[in-house]
């Protein structure tokens, strides 16, 4: 397989719900693609334009002020302490690596890539791009021999799973067994809501308690599109062992991926500023504590969703079915189906629409089950 046999952008199978969902009197409400929506903080715009003379090319490995403050970010809010600048690399946002890894892995056909059974479709792609084989399997015990990477997601887009230290353990030890590289996509981790959540950071993969005493062959994927509403900027990067994040570097510079200058910069001081994210997760706060029980009292049921960015329900029926429901009600859902066969009863409802627009999908939902 190569990138011309790939299907068809599967969101545009949704333009007729969009389309149906606009012909409600009081509009769309829009809770389909996890897009931001609100400002992207005066600190961090303010940083941009002051590094707006960027006459010189930018560096594939960061500038040494923006490794300084991942390293930092890490130890400060995801409890990895001993990283160094030569573990960390920024990346053009991280759907860009996600797609990218198996290339710049180097893997290709009779390498499997294990990706969660419901799971963000860019690492299905990414495999199939290169002829690897992807394998959906969320248990480590069912990881096959012959697998070269794993994809985990935490918390998981759509479905909010949260791996625990000790899962995370565990997933590590069978990586290891087999040879493969993990690699934890991690986008959403500030955004914990329930259970150990609502007072527990999410750990990471890096984590001295998930480790084992070595980052070998172990990478974190983040981003702060969400977190700092940056995705317009397209700002990510990759953390872990230095072998696997040197080689993905000597990949990089080959093909000339490097974030501009002046986005190095501002993401910098993005990761050096903790309020604004404190005061993100809040306006995320607010909508979920609207929207989660009207989706309840509409008649689905919400499952997993104690952290991540979306509420992930079902009614019992087919996905396309609940879609028209919605759209109906002048609301717009991403579908279960998009994220592998086996959703294909479940929404996603993002929490990336403004306040009132929530509000307002709260209500309609209230109302259809009067």
């Amino acid at each position: 397989m190569s990138v011309r046999d790939l299907a068809d952008y599967p969101w545009d199978a949704v333009t007729p719900y969009r389309e149906r969902a606009a012909l409600h009197p009081g509009g769309i409400v829009d809770l389909s693609i996890g897009s931001p929506v609100d400002p992207t903080p005066e600190v961090v715009r303010r940083a941009l334009t002051e590094a707006t003379d960027a006459h010189s090319y930018p560096q594939t490995v960061g500038t040494p002020a923006l490794r300084e403050a991942i390293v930092d970010w890490y130890a400060r809010r995801r409890g990895v302490p001993d990283l160094r600048p030569d573990n960390v690399l920024p990346t053009i946002g991280s759907k860009e690596l996600v797609a990218l890894l198996p290339t710049l892995l180097g893997l290709g056909p009779g390498d499997i890539v294990v990706h969660p059974r419901v799971a963000y479709p860019t690492y299905e792609v990414g495999a199939r791009v290169v002829g690897a084989t992807p394998v959906p399997a969320d248990d480590p015990a069912e990881w096959p021999d012959g697998t070269r990477l794993i994809w985990i997601n935490t918390p998981g887009n759509p479905d909010g799973r949260t791996w625990t230290t000790d899962e995370l353990a565990a997933a590590v030890r069978r990586a290891r067994e087999l040879g493969a590289v993990l690699a934890s996509d991690e986008c959403y981790a500030e955004l914990g809501w329930e259970g150990p959540w609502a007072t527990e950071p999410v750990p990471s993969v890096l984590d001295p308690r998930v480790t084992g005493g070595t980052r070998s062959n172990l990478l974190s994927v983040y981003s702060l599109s969400k977190q700092s509403n940056l995705a317009g900027y397209r700002a990510a990067f990759v953390a872990g062992c230095a072998q696997v994040v040197g080689r993905i570097l000597t990949a990089r510079k080959h093909l000339g991926l490097m974030p501009p200058a002046p986005v190095q910069h501002a993401m910098a001081v993005a990761l050096g500023d903790d309020a604004h994210v404190a005061a993100q997760k809040e306006l995320y706060r607010e909508r979920r504590a609207l929207l989660l029980p009207a989706v309840r009292e509409a008649g689905f049921r919400v499952d997993g969703s104690e952290a991540g960015l979306y509420l992930w329900a079902t009614e019992g029926r087919d996905a396309w079915e609940s879609l028209g429901r919605l759209a109906d009600l002048g609301i717009l859902a991403g579908p279960g189906p998009f994220y592998g066969d086996f959703s294909e009863e479940h929404v996603r409802l993002s929490l990336t629409a403004p306040t009132e627009r929530v509000a307002q999908g709260a209500e309609r939902l209230r109302a259809s089950s009067r």
